[in-house]
């Protein structure tokens, strides 16, 4: 009976994940661990979520919010409401917002808020 109850609590609250690659670094390193609660209220820029985009599970820093327009390597976007735009924290090392065709993250696609 306890097992299910923790089974259920990570499935419902807490995710526990991991980062595969570095670009995130130096935040988390490649490999590390994770920890981050699926139960949340707004989402800020700076905060730190993992969320699925194009069927792959992503770790990557909010940069903007729906309805910010953000500036980066020249470009400029303008974020729909209900959309994030984000960024790893190794730019150089990172395939994020800045390169996807479309661009934008749903709220909707967000697992979880880290717990840094």
């Amino acid at each position: 009976m306890v097992f299910i109850g923790i089974f259920l609590l990570f499935q419902t609250v807490f995710f526990i994940g991991y980062v595969p690659t570095e670009s995130m670094e130096p935040t988390l390193k490649a490999n590390s661990v994770i920890f981050g609660i699926r139960v949340f209220g707004d989402l800020q820029v700076g905060d730190v979520i993992v969320f699925e985009h194009d069927g792959s599970t992503l770790v990557k820093r909010i940069a903007a919010i729906g309805g910010e327009e953000i500036e980066v390597d020249g470009y400029r976007w303008h974020v729909p409401e209900n959309c994030l735009f984000v960024l790893g924290d190794n730019h150089d090392n990172s395939w994020d917002s800045r390169f996807w065709k479309d661009p934008f993250v749903s709220i909707k696609a967000v697992i979880a808020k880290l717990l840094i």
